[in-house]
């Protein structure tokens, strides 16, 4: 049983502190799961934590994607609608006269599926992989501003 001390300083720590245990929780028990059910937790989905930032122009969007290539990344746009799905290739097999004695790392996939309040405009935005992080900057769908006639 863990016990931990929570002190109520300031309301906006105080939800800071919550979102962060929270997080913290849901990372051990998802992690504990995955070790304990090996064999499910090698086929299983997982969904990538991420931040999500907003300017007058875009959205900036980053995931958490560990082991994970480039060309393995699918990012669909439709709409208001964002979706990612990514999955780690797996390995060859252990070469003739190897033997593999011991296998952790396994395939991995990613899938994380979330709704903006604004459409995004495809052909302006931009999305980049670098050291297990993927970077989106989605460009919001700007609408003209329309004068009506007066007949």
């Amino acid at each position: 049983m863990f016990v931990m001390p929570v002190t109520r300083t300031h309301r906006h720590t105080y939800n800071g502190h919550a979102r962060d245990l929270s997080r913290a929780f849901d990372r051990l028990f998802d992690s504990s799961v995955e070790r304990v059910f090996a064999a499910a937790a090698d086929s299983a989905t997982r969904q990538p934590a991420l931040d999500l930032r907003e300017t007058e122009q875009s959205y900036s969007v980053q995931l958490d994607m560990p082991g994970i290539a480039k060309e393995d990344v699918k990012v669909t746009i439709d709409g208001k609608r964002v979706s990612i799905e990514a999955a780690a290739r797996t390995e060859a097999p252990a070469p003739e006269g190897e033997r593999l004695l011991v296998r952790e790392r396994s395939a991995t996939a990613y899938a994380r599926s979330f709704t903006l309040p604004v459409e995004v405009d495809e052909s302006a935005s931009q999305a980049r992989l670098e050291n297990g992080v993927l970077s989106l900057t989605l460009a919001k769908k700007l609408k003209p501003a329309t004068q009506l006639a007066i007949g």
